[in-house]
């Protein structure tokens, strides 16, 4: 906090940066805030640790992203992948590194939480954030924002970080467009030790009857994450695909300990990552891959960078400043997870065309299945092997452009 204001400030109770929401977007923008010195508040509904919808792994981007010193608390560690076609055409990929690793979200978010804490952040549970005003008679002067709680109490912020969610007020507020939304069913499974056994070390991909769907199963212990995810619209047909999922895979007779599902939103090209003062990141601003539907990195690295340019808003005196910074948060964001998420939205349309294509590539093609492990450990990203790699951009190339043909897995393995 520039010296200045520091006590007129402590007089008003002006935070440097607040942020909505505690899971890892905003932890992670809380954490890279606190760093940097300033007074932060974190603002989150729920009261820590709570449940959230996700499979839960852990690929080498998020890993990269995380705070010096973080042990994740991992429930098991993947060398192998069981590919599957809607259940047919099984066979399984092995790793000698570790592919990616699995955590649970209460434990996993908790954890980060604690470490924007130590870094110096304050964290208020049970609280509703049910606006964010830039204008009007609850904003001092311009370089605050004012944060109102349900039940009328009002915080002042000189920059706000939205990370509240897919369903996100503070994305509301800044005008956050979606061009893609699916439904994703998950079931924690608690099962006996020798069908944990079975599991250890290894999830199952099974890509979907439905265009663009597909299912997982990630073991933690004696917990299997058993999930299924496609377009919304499909609720029906995507309850059904998970009955059916569970019961092949001989799992229908255990008690699921948690069953929930979830709106997973994917931001258009022109969606806005600002408005003023208030900058959004993670689900919140619909930052995810558009293919796997991957959260965990895009809100781990989103968070961190907003956390960075929220400090920075924090200290611009005027409107022009104030835009300058937020532009150069959205060109952070675009440059990197932008680029991503094209790819991924090439990806998800050539798969949902040709999803047998896919399974062939990953379970018979040994530079497509390298490229899948050098994307889950963290060596490389999509956007970057489909940049490098002549072979990649030529086969995307020949999938934007190609028909589908009907169901081609026939001559898959």
């Amino acid at each position: 906090m520039s010296s200045e204001n520091s006590s007129a400030d402590d007089v008003r109770q002006v935070w440097d940066v607040v942020v909505v929401g505690a899971g890892p977007a905003g932890a992670s923008a809380a954490y890279a805030a606190a760093v940097a010195g300033r007074r932060v508040l974190v603002l989150e509904k729920a009261e820590l640790p709570r449940y959230k919808t996700c499979g839960g792994g852990i690929i080498g981007p998020s890993r990269d992203a995380l705070p010096p010193g973080f042990e994740l608390p991992l429930k098991d560690r993947v060398h192998a992948v069981t590919f599957s076609h809607n259940g047919r055409f099984t066979r399984t990929r092995r790793s000698k590194q570790m592919l990616f690793g699995l955590i649970n979200r209460p434990e996993f978010d908790q954890q980060l939480v604690e470490h924007a804490q130590k870094a110096g952040a304050e964290l208020r549970t049970g609280v509703t954030v049910q606006r964010v005003e830039q204008h009007g008679s609850a904003v001092p002067d311009r370089r605050t924002v004012a944060v109102v709680l349900q039940g009328g109490e009002v915080l002042l912020a000189r920059s706000v970080v939205g990370a509240d969610g897919s369903a996100s007020r503070i994305g509301a507020h800044v005008g956050v467009k979606v061009d893609q939304v699916d439904l994703g069913l998950e079931a924690e499974i608690p099962v006996p030790e020798t069908v944990a056994e079975d599991w250890k070390g290894r999830v199952l991909l099974d890509w979907g009857p439905m265009p663009g769907s597909y299912g997982w199963v990630f073991p933690k212990g004696d917990t299997l994450t058993v999930g299924v995810i496609s377009a919304r619209g499909e609720g029906a047909a995507t309850k059904r695909y998970l009955e059916e999922f569970i019961g092949r895979l001989g799992l229908a007779g255990f008690e699921p300990s948690i069953s929930s599902g979830h709106l997973t939103r994917c931001r258009s090209d022109d969606s806005p990552l600002s408005r003023g003062r208030v900058l959004v990141c993670g689900d919140a601003a619909g930052l995810l891959e558009p293919w796997t539907r991957e959260g965990i990195s895009f809100a781990l690295r989103s968070g961190r960078l907003a956390g960075e340019w929220a400090v920075r808003i924090a200290e611009a005196h005027d409107a022009v400043d104030t835009r300058r910074q937020a532009l150069n948060y959205a060109f952070a964001v675009k440059a990197g997870l932008g680029v991503e998420m094209s790819v991924g939205k090439r990806l998800l349309t050539a798969f949902e065309r040709r999803p047998g294509l896919f399974h062939a590539a990953l379970t018979a093609f040994r530079p497509a299945w390298k490229g899948f492990k050098e994307i889950t450990q963290g060596s490389t990203s999509l956007g970057e092997i489909v940049r490098t790699h002549p072979v990649a951009q030529r086969a995307l190339t020949a999938m934007d452009r190609r028909p589908a043909t009907g169901d081609e897995v026939s001559s898959s393995p």
